[in-house]
């Protein structure tokens, strides 16, 4: 069983961008798990497991341009459908 239903992926392209406030923002906030958020203070990828991908989009959005977004169904894919 998928607890988290949606794969959701992006860059955040910006200035000043603290990778540790928004790790530290998404556990804070954000149901979910698999999260990675790397990078420095031009740019970070984000990854992260969610049911509600659009509140990272929106917070994301607050941060910076946001770009290569990727939001994959997990449920479909595990049924061999796309995602």
């Amino acid at each position: 069983m998928i607890e988290f239903r949606y794969d959701t992926q992006l860059l955040i392209e910006g200035e000043n961008l603290d990778e540790d406030k928004i790790y530290d923002y998404f556990v804070e906030n954000f149901k979910g798990d698999s999260l990675l958020c790397v990078g420095d203070e031009e740019m970070i990828k984000i990854h992260f497991h969610t049911n509600e991908p659009w509140k990272v989009l929106e917070y994301c959005a607050t941060l910076g341009e946001i770009y290569d977004i990727i939001v994959e169904d997990m449920v479909r894919q595990s049924k061999g459908l796309k995602g």
